[in-house]
């Protein structure tokens, strides 16, 4: 982000009148999003299982599953216990204190128009598929990719993100991953046999937490012959306007998959991206993961891997293309489906925002595959994990 665009976030967060409009707006919102789906008709079909594949749907569909597949996500209060937050913000700092060392490796995680540079031309991004490796913030290094001073002391404050299976790790993101009312909720919201390609930590630090631009998670976790992405966004902070809660698009899941990050066939070759190899059989000076266009009139939605014009200072740019901001105390839930407009603005507050999250999607018991083109891929001899 730019200095301007920074200041501008750093007068919002100044302003309490500016904040309680902006609170208002959402509020009314969000009571106009209930009161429709309170008083119109069900839905007539599963956002993941799809138009005229529900002859078995259970006529007893709840409450919440309807608002989901009506407006393409779901907020649920106090999903999670103060020990289990208490426990993934512990196993988070011991993993990172014994495994992380900056001065051997840092890379930086970002999504903005440097997004295929940084990742899409990473050694050490493509094997994080099925590890645990660590992210800094942009504004956290130097030129060279060392850590700034100020963080000498403070590694954990310099991160990013770290991923992306926290969930195969014995510890109290597996017990969450693996819990009885993480199965429940998936498959109360329709998935039939549900897999877990990646998790998440992601940090939203103290005055350096980033911003992330508009994307769709189906651009990153594709499936085939239909999208079949949910994420499960697990508040460990309280997430408010000032340190960066996620903003999202009602009723954008219904529009198609924009855009897919995938693995580069001029730098693994065909052969290759078929057979799940990370070997790279093509030309290599090529970067590992690109961006394939899908949807031909891009102009749709301008900004697709940006921030909407006029998202600063007061967000009239994001209420006006019809983005709402979902503010969450700790142990939260979002549910929200894969072809679901989100982002979040930078942290320039005093206050962290910690978050988990799963990705899930629908696995060949469901007749879903997991594309071959997708940059992540387990090894050969490992599958992603069943619930």
């Amino acid at each position: 982000m730019s200095d301007p665009m920074s200041a501008s976030v750093s007068a919002l967060d100044s302003d309490p009148k500016t904040l309680a409009s902006i609170r208002e707006k959402a509020a009314a919102i969000l009571s106009d999003i209930d009161s429709k789906s309170a008083e119109g008709e069900a839905p007539s079909s599963s956002w993941v299982r799809g138009v005229g594949a529900d002859d078995d749907r259970q006529q007893d569909v709840t409450a919440r599953c309807q608002f989901f597949d009506r407006n393409g996500f779901i907020h649920i209060p106090g999903f999670a216990g103060e020990s289990e937050i208490n426990g993934m913000k512990q196993q988070m700092e011991d993993l990172a204190n014994k495994e992380w060392d900056p001065a051997a490796k840092t890379s930086v995680f970002r999504t903005d128009h440097g997004q295929t540079k940084a990742q899409g031309s990473d050694d050490y991004f493509l094997p994080s598929a099925s590890r645990v490796h660590f992210f800094a913030e942009k504004d956290a290094t130097n030129d060279d990719g060392s850590l700034k001073p100020e963080f000498a002391n403070n590694k954990m404050a310099a991160l990013n993100k770290a991923g992306h299976a926290m969930h195969i790790i014995p510890g109290a993101f597996r017990d969450y991953t693996t819990s009885k009312k993480v199965k429940d909720l998936v498959r109360e919201l329709g998935w039939k046999d549900p897999i877990i390609p990646q998790s998440m930590y992601i940090f939203k630090q103290a005055k350096v937490g980033g911003e992330v631009t508009s994307h769709q998670d189906s651009t990153f976790l594709f499936t085939e012959p239909r999208q079949t992405c949910l994420g499960l966004w697990l508040a460990l902070d309280e997430s408010t306007l000032e340190n960066g809660c996620l903003w999202v698009r009602p009723g954008s899941h219904k529009e198609p998959v924009r855009r897919k990050f995938i693995r580069n066939p001029a730098h693994f070759g065909v052969e290759a991206i078929q057979s799940r190899r990370n070997e790279a059989l093509g030309d290599t000076s090529q970067p590992q993961m690109v961006f394939e266009q899908l949807v031909e009139d891009a102009d749709t939605v301008p900004w697709e891997g940006k921030l909407p014009e006029g998202s600063f200072p007061r967000c009239e740019g994001l209420f006006g293309n019809g983005f709402l901001p979902v503010q969450c105390k700790s142990g939260d839930l979002l549910a929200f489906c894969g072809e679901l407009d989100h982002l979040s603005l930078p942290n320039c507050s005093e206050k962290q925002r910690h978050t988990f999250q799963l990705h899930l999607v629908d696995g060949p018991g469901a007749g879903i595959l997991w594309s071959k083109s997708n940059w992540l891929q387990y090894p050969e001899d490992e599958e992603f994990l069943r619930i």
